[in-house]
């Protein structure tokens, strides 16, 4: 038998068969790399060589719950148990971002671009161009701070150049992270990193199909499995699970696995709108972390310089720097208290030239150009930007810039009075320290301290830098506020009392102007999102335990249907394994699904374009897990059913066609404990081993199946923890695999 075996050409070429130190739980190829990202059981996310050379290794501290690459490969999105997601460069595995979009584990990620550039008028295709390079350098970075760990705050350290090129990269073309979680919300976020709409499936009331009377149902204790959005932006596949609600009739359907169809239309529709408010938006972000972790390096306490103004200030200090006072009291101990003073103030000015101003000198451009946008009331207030909003916020960037430029004026002047008045104890110290003369008074220290203490009192730059909690207004004489008040009457701003405001009071209201603006998208969007179809698949256990369902979607261009509208690009593949408890009748069976996303408005024009076949697993096996291929195509991993942790048997790969199966059309039911399933038990599809697509494993395997449908290979993994990756495409010239 295995010579037989040895001897006829194999359909799938081995290229390895590799250990691993872990057990894989989820794998997502590199769509145009030959890299492998996997997640382990030991919450390790490790990325592989197509050689299996490994790259690098990092541990997110919490259990990693799904994977997903950028489109182009660039950086990778990992969802973890505590709703966070974090993005990853794929050179190093740095962290880029982290979204705390959820409050639960994300149980899926999608990440989608735009399939179809639009064309102007002139057949061009129209881009956007980002002018803040014309008139500013590159943006600053956040500065760096004593003792940070790169990534404690989600971005990268000084040293890298990865985020910048994640930033200018991500904007190339229009794209949208999608993720659910396990309590049925779904998010997404524009270039991965600016959130652009939230919905939860649990708020969606859907017509019923084919129902008498007009009614409507909606699902309860749902939660997401897998989202999938289409290439055109047009629409987003949600496999889910959940109890359907019919609240007309007060009935109850039960609890099982139910596919909705989303309409995303206003992501294609308005993609031109949405790129560049996103663009603007997600830097004015950026930004506006390097001002709050500036200031916060601004507003560092326990500092060594805090303690010599406060010896000389006469409070108590520590005994180190006490002692080394008390012992070089003369010469030697001032110069060096005047270079720790003067020195904190130099570094204050750094921070402020290199980060703090040029980032609220960017963020006043980027809000200009908001602002202008806001105006085109036709294209961007169907998208939410609301131009009194924008208004507001771009006079608050205003505002803390003349709050920066004052802090800066302010600073340099106590600098340099402080620089001066040590020049002047230094020569009065050195004269005091030669023979007594009549020309000069003697030495007081009193005078000294006391006019030190009155400094540090009245510090104006301490006083501009109090914390936002603090009830603190800098005082103003009478006469600038006059002024003020003059200028606000010839217009440009309206704000009088924003000289009696710490910058970190007028940092604080920036952000939340921001916010608001922001928002008012986020929510109009998040409208404008609605369940268009809903379809019950299968009865579920109700039991809280979780069952893994192997399931996949995807879509293909192309037309399945004569009657179906030609502007429908790409059909929708589903497919599912069909668990055995309840159709004991169709048991051991693998379903698809095609033409749902569509269905709809199908019915409307009098038809059903939705598709379905039901495939028998060959006697004796039963799925592990499968994956939707390229050009119709579905990979199927079955395992011996006999094969146990003492019988490792053996398993199987194959490649079915969707063009070769009998699909049938399925009629809607108005029935919410109607499954579509039961429709499908008498043509059911037998699989046959003797398939010329069929690869035997020497080892019995578990999920996840990873598949390229880019690079045409396949990655499976062992119960022995063992990775094996096969190429899926046949070369002419193909050998026989005797390993």
């Amino acid at each position: 038998m295995e010579t037989d075996e040895a001897m006829r050409v194999l359909p799938f070429q081995l290229q390895f068969d590799k250990p691993v130190a872990s057990q894989i739980k989820i794998a997502e190829w590199n769509p145009e790399k030959d890299l492998l990202a996997m997640a382990t059981e030991d919450s390790k996310i490790l990325l592989h060589r197509f050689n299996w050379q490994r790259l690098w290794t990092i541990s997110p501290g919490k259990s990693v719950t799904s994977l997903c690459w950028r489109p182009d490969g660039k950086a990778i999105a990992v969802g973890l148990e505590d709703g966070t997601i974090t993005l990853h460069d794929v050179e190093n595995g740095k962290l880029l971002r982290s979204l705390k979009s959820h409050t639960v584990a994300v149980v899926c990620l999608n990440w989608e671009e735009d399939a179809q550039l639009s064309k102007n008028d002139f057949g061009n295709i129209p881009t956007y161009e980002d002018r803040t390079s014309r008139f500013f350098p590159p943006a600053p970075r956040i500065p760096q701070m004593p003792g940070l760990v790169s990534g404690d705050i989600g971005f990268t350290d000084d040293s890298e150049d990865s985020f910048r090129e994640l930033a200018n990269s991500s904007h190339q073309r229009f794209s949208i992270l999608c993720s659910g979680d396990k309590d049925g919300s779904i998010c997404f976020n524009i270039f991965g990193i600016f959130p652009i709409g939230k919905i939860n499936i649990h708020k969606f009331h859907v017509a019923i199909p084919n129902a008498d009377e007009q009614g409507t149902c909606r699902l309860l204790n749902a939660s997401i499995y897998k989202v999938a959005l289409s290439k055109d932006l047009f629409h987003l596949t949600v496999l889910c699970s959940g109890q359907l609600s019919q609240e007309e009739l007060g009935g109850h359907g039960m609890h099982g696995l139910h596919c909705l169809v989303l309409d995303t239309s206003i992501f294609s529709k308005r993609k031109d709108e949405l790129y560049q408010v996103a663009l603007q938006a997600s830097n004015i972000e950026d930004l506006t972390e390097v001002i709050r972790e500036s200031l916060t390096v601004m507003c560092l306490d326990s500092s060594p310089q805090e303690e010599f103004l406060s010896l000389l200030g006469g409070a108590r200090t520590s005994p180190p720097i006490h002692q080394f006072l008390a012992n070089s009291l003369g010469e030697a101990g001032v110069k060096r208290v005047s270079k720790a003073v003067c020195g904190a103030g130099k570094e204050l000015q750094l921070i402020v030239l290199n980060h703090l101003q040029p980032a609220a000198e960017i963020i006043g451009f980027r809000m200009g150009e908001l602002r202008g946008l806001s105006r085109w009331r036709a294209r961007f207030h169907g998208i939410g930007l609301d131009e009194k909003l924008i208004n507001n916020a771009t006079e608050n960037s205003g505002m803390f810039l003349v709050q920066v430029e004052r802090f800066m004026r302010v600073l340099s002047s106590v600098v340099q009075q402080f620089s001066n008045f040590f020049n002047w104890l230094l020569k009065c110290i050195k004269l005091l320290m030669q023979e007594p003369s009549d020309q000069l008074p003697r030495y007081n220290s009193e005078l000294v301290v006391i006019f030190l203490k009155f400094l540090y009192d009245q510090d104006p730059v301490r006083q501009l830098l109090e914390p936002s909690e603090v009830d603190h207004d800098v005082d103003v004489d009478l006469e600038t506020m006059h002024r003020v008040r003059d200028l606000v009457n010839f217009g440009g701003f309206s704000d009088c009392n924003y000289l009696r405001r710490t910058l970190l009071k007028e940092f604080q209201l920036l952000e939340s102007s921001f916010k608001e603006a922001f928002l008012m998208p986020f929510t109009t969007i998040s409208m404008k999102i609605l369940c268009e179809d809903f379809l019950p698949l299968f009865p579920l256990p109700s039991s809280p335990t979780s069952v893994f369902i192997p399931m996949s979607v995807s879509y293909y261009k192309g037309i399945s249907q004569p009657h179906q509208a030609s502007d429908h690009d790409f059909i929708d593949y589903v497919s599912f394994q069909v668990p055995n408890e309840p159709f004991s009748d169709i048991a051991n069976c693998i379903g698809i699904l095609r033409g749902f996303m569509h269905d709809m408005s199908s019915i409307k024009k009098g038809y059903t374009s939705l598709e379905a076949v039901l495939l028998s697993v060959p006697s004796g096996y039963h799925c592990v897990d499968l994956s939707l291929y390229k050009d119709g195509q579905i990979v199927l991993l079955i395992n011996e059913a006999c094969a146990s942790s003492e019988n490792s048997g053996e398993a199987c790969m194959m490649i079915v066609r969707t063009s070769d199966l009998p699909f049938v059309s399925v009629s809607r039911s108005p029935y919410l404990d109607h499954w579509e399933l039961h429709q499908l038990k008498d043509s059911v599809f037998y699989l046959q081993m003797g398939n010329a697509k069929v690869r035997i494993i020497p080892h019995s395997v578990v999920a996840p199946l990873a598949v390229s449908a880019s690079r045409g290979v396949a990655s499976v993994y062992a119960t022995r923890k063992r990775a094996l990756v096969y190429i899926l495409e046949e070369d002419e010239d193909e050998v026989s695999d005797t390993e």
